[in-house]
């Protein structure tokens, strides 16, 4: 055998046996990655993380009162969207120039694509809400602009309680809280034994002054759907807050992101993740402790935790109407009032983090790098969080520059479904520029 015949064959080999090493590894991050995500799966499988499909809905997970079916999420579709609802403003010039949209923009993953969100009084879009400002001709104090930087949208079917101090909902973690439900911020809403996504729209209906009824939906042209989305509700009731609510609150819970590469890894797809992010997620359900809090499938939960960042009004001059009187700073604690819950709040979901730069409910860090960096080091930076509030599970991880940047990976790129503009309407009946018509964001949004 000549030499170059034999240099050939070890060449081979040594290639061959390069790729069988490279192969095996793969194998065995794959076993113990699986094995890491089994431990938080109540039945031991990968299937407990694994998101049912968006018309999947006897999978999804909804309030017995209000049963998904593809009109409700159809109509819901059009009304989350419709600036024409936006008809009893705060001052003239403002009626129907805002939409649910305006806070919960599709690209930005279904959150504000600026630190706060604002609806009435807001101007202009940019090319993902991050240019949204305050109009000229409003107030601080006028405008509809929220204390705590808005929660996404999507996988809101796992939410059983609404907002960050999870207040609305009548079941869930509110069951025993009847006393506190009033009408000055709208939990008495509660008493109608609604789930939590529908008791937060008929509110949000009223806090943003939107307004619904036969004759307004007959105007924008949804009377159609109201009659076959609620043909079992009495007539009298069917055009209403409501209804309306309901069928926002079907389509909210198909927003599912199931083309997350995640979701391929679990259903069997080894090659969704790569192999930094298969060490980052090894992290997740190991060594960082995320899964320990984010257990459900949405990687959310019904708890409430401080792990003591800023509020939003100590994080910069582009946000309005809050302070540190606002009791929104408060979380669980703002609602029920007990010392034990004060600087609480519920644990989201993190899927799409990614697509907008602001974090927490004060939006007091503006990478996820920087976030998990918070988490390592495990040093409260709001001083007017006691330490009592902050619970033993907070404390330092010791991940390393590398393990940072493996859990940074997972979380940017393995959890962000890419295509979430699917569940964006393509118009709306009225005809409206949306998610705003103000005439800045009809610039902005090449509606003019």
């Amino acid at each position: 055998m000549n030499k170059l015949i034999l240099g050939t064959i070890i060449l081979i080999l040594a290639i061959s046996a390069c790729r069988s090493d490279k192969v095996q590894l793969a194998t065995q991050n794959d076993i113990l990655l699986e094995n890491a995500i089994k431990k938080f799966s109540p039945d031991g499988e990968l299937e407990h993380f694994v998101l049912p499909q968006s018309n999947d809905y006897n999978s999804i997970p909804t309030s017995p009162e209000n049963p998904i079916t593809p009109v409700k999420v159809a109509l819901g579709k059009f009304l989350f969207f419709e600036t024409g609802l936006g008809l009893a403003p705060m001052q003239e010039i403002g009626e129907g120039t805002y939409s649910c949209g305006s806070c919960h923009i599709p690209a930005a993953g279904f959150k504000p694509g600026r630190e706060q969100g604002i609806g009435e009084g807001g101007i202009g879009f940019g090319a993902n809400g991050e240019a949204r400002t305050m109009s000229d001709l409003y107030t601080p104090e006028q405008i509809d602009a929220q204390g705590a930087r808005p929660l996404s949208m999507l996988n809101a079917a796992y939410v059983t309680n609404a907002l960050w101090n999870g207040q609305f909902g009548g079941g869930g973690v509110n069951e025993g809280t009847e006393a506190l439900w009033k009408e000055e911020d709208g939990t008495d809403i509660n008493h109608l034994g609604y789930g939590g996504l529908e008791s937060q729209n008929i509110e949000s209906l009223h806090l943003h002054r939107m307004v619904i009824n036969k004759d307004v939906i007959t105007d924008l042209g949804y009377l159609p759907y109201f009659e076959s989305a609620f043909s079992d509700f009495p007539e009298e009731e069917r055009y209403s807050d409501v209804t309306a609510s309901f069928a926002i609150a079907a389509y909210l819970r198909t927003l599912i992101t199931n083309k997350a590469p995640f979701q391929d890894y679990l259903k069997g797809n080894r090659d969704a993740l790569t192999e930094q992010e298969k060490r980052g997620a090894m992290l997740f359900f190991g060594d960082a402790k995320c899964a320990t809090c984010h257990s459900s499938p949405s990687l959310n939960s019904m708890t409430f935790y401080s792990v003591g960042v800023k509020d939003l009004y100590q994080c910069g001059t582009n946000v309005f109407n809050t302070s540190i009187d606002d009791t929104r700073n408060l979380g669980r604690g703002g609602f029920t009032g007990e010392a034990e819950d004060m600087h609480k709040f519920k644990v989201p979901q993190l899927y799409n983090l990614k697509d907008t730069p602001f974090y927490f409910h004060g939006s007091s860090k503006t990478t996820l790098r920087e976030v998990v960096e918070y988490f390592n080091d495990a040093v409260p930076e709001n001083v007017n969080v006691p330490a009592s509030q902050i619970p033993p599970i907070f404390s330092p991880l010791g991940m390393s520059e590398s393990d940072i940047d493996d859990l940074v990976a997972f979380l940017e790129n393995g959890l962000r479904d890419p295509d979430l503009e699917r569940y964006a309407p393509s118009y709306i009946l009225s005809g409206n520029c949306f998610p705003n018509n103000d005439p800045q964001s009809r610039i902005d949004l090449g509606c003019d």
